[in-house]
């Protein structure tokens, strides 16, 4: 796309990710800032390419040590911009030379909001440079597995069934998926498109549970793909009129059963601060919590120099 000067005076190329050595190389910036979280591979970045969806990389001296993705963000009238460069190569003006073509590309996705998820105190003041201001924070909680005692009962008149068994609940499951993502302790109105749930939900489709009462669907939790014996607890969501009866915790003691059973030895599930019933609920399923994603939030016009 263009070529900048960094701080060294070395140039900065900053261009569109197209090939399978791009996408492997933003992933390995990813993981480089994020070591516990997964990255998309090469063939998964083309089958979710879609018009609003930006993804970058960043050059220095024949080395990519910058990543960035811009797209409309699950919460309505946003978009997310995710500038990362690896640890090594900060302070040479990577970073704001991303947030430049991600903020272009985002003002023109007919939204009022920018958001970025920030995990230091470093990325925060960053972002504050640039007008953006926390909004909420998402909690991560872990548990290593071990030798994971029998589910509970399941309330009278409900029983579960697997995606693997039945894979089209996976699709009649998106409208309570939706309702969940509705009810999220956010600062905005959340959703997920099918597209999305379809791709990102139940990946680990033996261990994602739902629940049946009278043939509908009034529960649901999906377990999904991570790394080598890691898996997250994706989404965990009971039908509002069946709250409060012990589903979410029967539903994820199956999962956290499964998993232990078949290689997996951590689970990791993040939880908005303010959702506190599902927080207790997972420390009391022996969940720790490890770390911390801040989301910042500008209103447009962002301008970044």
């Amino acid at each position: 796309m263009r070529s900048v000067m960094g701080s060294s005076s070395a140039p900065v190329e900053i261009r569109v990710a197209e090939s399978d050595a791009d996408f492997e190389a933003w992933a390995r910036v990813k993981r480089a800032v994020l070591p516990n979280e997964r990255a998309w591979t090469p063939q998964e970045f083309r089958e979710r390419s879609r018009p609003a969806r930006l993804v970058l990389v960043a050059e220095l001296d024949g080395e990519v040590v910058g990543a960035g993705l811009a797209d409309l963000s699950d919460v309505a009238e946003r978009a997310a911009v995710t500038p990362r460069v690896a640890p090594h190569a900060r302070r040479r003006g990577i970073g704001t030379a991303l947030l430049r073509e991600l903020v272009s590309h985002g003002s023109g996705l007919d939204v009022e909001l920018l958001s970025a998820s920030v995990e230091d105190e470093g990325s925060r003041a960053f972002a504050e440079r640039f007008g953006f201001s926390e909004t909420d924070r998402q909690v991560e909680q872990v548990k290593v597995l071990g030798d994971e005692p029998e589910p509970p009962p399941l309330p009278e008149g409900v029983e579960t069934v697997t995606i693997a068994e039945r894979p089209e609940l996976l699709r009649e499951a998106h409208p309570l998926g939706v309702q969940g993502f509705a009810d999220m302790a956010l600062d905005g109105s959340a959703t997920i498109s099918l597209e999305d749930w379809l791709s990102d939900e139940a990946t680990h489709p033996e261990g994602s549970f739902v629940a049946l009462a009278g043939g509908e669907i009034v529960g649901y939790s999906g377990l999904c793909k991570l790394s080598e014996g890691v898996a997250e607890d994706g989404l965990t969501v009971v039908r509002r009129d069946w709250r409060r009866r012990g589903l979410a915790t029967a539903l994820k003691r199956r999962e956290l059963a499964w998993a232990a059973a078949n290689g997996i030895r951590e689970i990791v599930t993040w939880t908005q601060t303010g959702n506190d019933g599902m927080r207790r609920a997972n420390e009391l399923l022996g969940f720790e919590y490890r770390s911390v994603s801040i989301t910042m939030v500008a209103p447009l016009p962002v301008v970044v120099e």
